[in-house]
């Protein structure tokens, strides 16, 4: 990485004197040690994702793509696409998690593919640093805290995500597109309640094709050995918070 960031550098300032050779040295030296910064803060993001995948990887968890490349990764909190409506993670682009919970997810992908082989599992999110999970409780500061641990686990508690055994997915055709759910992900509200799925059914505020995806999404990691919860369809966990914590470390 050093010896990359001196390359940059050094042709930098060899393009700079070629195409500047009429321009003041002082000029010269500025664009230069721009373009120094820049090169350093290039490899500062880089460097962030890499050391975050590190830690991850350091207390071992593993890249699920690794254990089952069919498996279609988008980070929703590596994007603007969230509830935060900010960038959380950065640079991080792959899903990591517990071993045990990356192997029941393989599972899941396998048995949705035998029964639906134009059908993915799309990963939303899954080891989160507890660090974003401040971020993310932090976000909803005019909900009341027994309303808003519905939807984000209070940090000092600790969620599943920051132990790796919990996973925010969906179900996508082999293009990536998600079949529709009758939310977004990260919907707060009723529409996003398993539990509720009947009555929304019956008052005609989801349909029964959108009931029938979440219904192929639970099937598929029901088999992986994952269980859902009542206010998000999105979400499963692979251990109880209570068996991760007795098992695992936080992910910081």
């Amino acid at each position: 990485m050093r010896f990359g960031v001196i390359c940059v550098m050094m042709n930098a300032k060899k393009n700079v004197t070629r195409g500047f050779t009429k321009v003041h040295r002082g000029t010269q030296r500025k664009i230069f040690v721009y373009l120094c910064v820049f090169s350093v803060y290039l490899c500062g993001l880089t460097l962030k994702a890499q050391d975050f995948e590190a830690t991850m990887a350091k207390q071992g968890l593993v890249d699920v793509q690794k254990v089952d490349p069919t498996i279609l990764v988008e980070l929703k909190y590596s994007t603007t696409d969230n509830f935060v409506g900010k960038d959380v993670y950065g640079d991080l682009t792959r899903a990591y998690m517990q071993p045990m919970a990356a192997k029941k997810l393989a599972e899941a992908s396998k048995y949705l593919q035998a029964h639906n082989p134009n059908l993915r599992l799309l990963v939303y999110d899954a080891a989160r640093p507890r660090s974003a999970q401040w971020k993310l409780w932090n976000a909803l500061p005019d909900l009341p805290e027994n309303e808003r641990q519905k939807y984000v686990a209070d940090p000092r508690k600790g969620s599943i995500h920051n132990y790796g055994c919990a996973v925010d997915l969906t179900v996508a055709n082999q293009d990536g597109k998600p079949l529709d759910m009758g939310t977004k992900y990260d919907f707060f509200g009723e529409l996003a309640y398993p539990s509720r799925e009947a009555e929304l059914l019956k008052s005609g505020k989801l349909t029964q094709q959108q009931i029938d995806n979440r219904q192929i999404l639970r099937t598929a990691m029901r088999q992986g050995g994952f269980s859902p919860i009542e206010f998000e369809w999105w979400h499963f966990n692979a251990l109880s918070r209570e068996k991760a914590k007795m098992v695992f470390r936080v992910v910081n």
